[in-house]
């Protein structure tokens, strides 16, 4: 009675090297062992399977009827192996990778990044999906995300890459227009643009000297984009509450102006997650490196 099985994977592929190369000692030069190893894993295959494979002779090889018909299903094994094994073995990092962020940071943080890892790897493509919801990786099969704070589920990994805190912002045009508060009782009479999740019904919670302070806006636009914020903010519709890792440029350019600087919201930790520490692909690894010292990273966004 056959026993085969999974296993006999391998057995089945020296058994189509043999026949390929038209003996033993054949097979034995292009698998590196020797020719008494190859003989002793197609007699036990035989054993295995129940039925004879080869006809063996001094001068030569040939197939039975039932080695035959196995060969003609098994012959793709052996190359099947060898890539296989190439994948696991690769010497330079090859294949796609994906990669979440909310997509204030995808735009800002995450694309000069990306760039230059781009130019260092250039066998990696990128799967790259901004959301500003939380997905699940493990769930959509993400390959790692970044995150804002560490992840508490067990089954994912988490590396701080920097640290930051809302301040506020306004644009040149909106305080020519509206004023500069030089007080934070003057704050709640201007327009402001709350992100929903953070500043909810308008309420702004930020901190003075290690003491908080809330804001309640008499105007304001709430929107559920951190990336719409920037740009509503951007278009004069008020002040408000933005990483400054997410707007340096624009705050360079005179684009926008911090107001009443001594106001900050609480320490953020932006994490990368992914969701495992273990045989982690080669191309996964070269860019969870390569994100992990990106100078772009640097936790000098936050006093």
């Amino acid at each position: 009675m056959s026993t085969i099985g999974f296993q006999h994977f391998r057995p089945l592929a020296i058994f189509v090297c043999v026949v390929d190369e038209g003996s033993f000692a054949g097979a034995a030069r292009h698998l590196k062992t020797s020719r008494s190893r190859v003989s002793e894993q197609i007699t036990q295959l035989e054993e295995d399977l129940g039925v004879r494979l080869l006809q063996r002779s001094t001068r030569k090889l040939s197939l039975t009827e039932e080695g035959r018909r196995i060969y003609d299903r098994v012959r793709p094994l052996p190359q099947l192996l060898e890539e296989t094994v190439a994948i696991a073995t690769q010497e330079r990092p090859t294949g796609r990778v994906s990669i979440t962020a909310t997509h204030d940071v995808g735009v800002t943080q995450l694309l000069p990044a990306l760039s230059r890892f781009r130019a260092r790897y250039p066998d990696v493509e990128l799967d790259i999906i901004l959301s500003d919801q939380r997905l699940d990786l493990i769930a959509e099969g993400i390959d790692m995300g970044i995150r804002i704070g560490l992840p508490r589920d067990d089954s994912l990994i988490g590396r701080i890459l920097y640290e930051d805190r809302f301040r506020l912002y306004a644009s040149r045009d909106y305080l020519d227009a509206s004023g500069i508060p030089e007080t934070i009782e003057a704050l709640s009479s201007h327009h402001w643009v709350c992100l929903s999740h953070v500043s909810p019904g308008g309420l702004n919670r930020l901190y003075r000297d290690g003491e908080r302070v809330s804001i309640q806006a008499q105007h304001y636009e709430l929107c559920n984009s951190p990336q719409m914020v920037i740009s509503m903010a951007l278009a004069g519709m008020g002040i408000a509450q933005l990483f400054p890792s997410t707007v340096r440029k624009d705050v360079a350019s005179g684009a926008l102006v911090p107001v009443l600087p001594q106001l900050t919201g609480e320490n953020m930790v932006f994490s990368l997650v992914y969701p495992s520490r273990k045989h982690v692909p080669m191309r996964t690894r070269a860019l969870i490196d390569h994100l992990m010292a990106s100078r772009l990273f640097d936790g000098n966004v936050c006093d």
